[in-house]
């Protein structure tokens, strides 16, 4: 069975209770922790900042996967790192320069990701493919959870899971927006091995938690 990993996303937890979501998470078998980081610039919403992730750290020995939806990107590297992130994952559209951004992530520490927002292509990340370790395809226009999967940006993983596979790397290939137990095993098949989900996870409260993680794994029953 294909290992693909899963990393809720905490934008559809309880943000009153963001300490004991993450901790149930982590206990009912997440791979990742989801952060998502809006400006209301960059995007259409404002979530949180490197206080908060750094207040969050100590609920999980899990990897941190921090979505940066933010512009400019450059001054808040360090302070991410800080904070205990271990993936940081940018969009080309957030600065002038995306190999120097992914230079600055990885001197920090971090391990740079990309994201492709649903009409940016997959070449774009062509350039930087031998300098990156995660590629995120955005499965709706970031902003919000709750939207519909994009069936279109199937065809887009497929690309990249060929140009991934090309240079013979172990980039994760990850998915966000709109996965559920019926779209994630579309993504599976067409070549992700990372699925970010926020609302198919946090339904239920957190006695459904590990239920519904496993629900997004190819071949599980549940």
């Amino acid at each position: 069975m294909q290992n693909v990993l899963i990393s809720p996303s905490i934008l559809s937890a309880d943000f009153a209770r963001l300490g004991e979501e993450i901790a149930a998470i982590d206990q009912a078998g997440a791979d990742m922790i989801h952060i998502d980081v809006m400006d209301g610039h960059f995007v259409p919403n404002l979530t949180f900042g490197p206080p908060v992730i750094e207040k969050l750290r100590p609920c999980t020995d899990k990897p941190f996967d921090v979505h940066l939806m933010i512009a400019p990107v450059d001054p808040f590297i360090t302070a991410f790192a800080k904070a205990g992130a271990n993936i940081l994952t940018v969009h080309p559209e957030a600065g002038p320069h995306l190999h120097r951004t992914i230079q600055a992530i990885r001197a920090a520490g971090m391990r740079p990701g990309v994201a492709l927002n649903p009409a940016t292509p997959a070449s774009i990340v062509e350039p930087v493919l031998d300098d990156i370790d995660l590629i995120l395809v955005m499965s709706v226009n970031p902003g919000f959870g709750g939207q519909a999967f994009i069936d279109s940006q199937l065809r887009k993983v497929q690309q990249l899971r060929a140009m991934i596979d090309q240079t013979g790397r172990n980039i994760i290939l990850e998915i966000d927006g709109g996965l559920n137990a019926e779209t994630a095993p579309k993504a599976i098949a067409a070549g992700v091995n990372a699925i970010v989900a926020g609302s198919a996870v946090f339904k239920g409260g957190a006695s459904a938690y590990a239920n519904n993680i496993r629900a997004l794994k190819p071949g599980v029953k549940v």
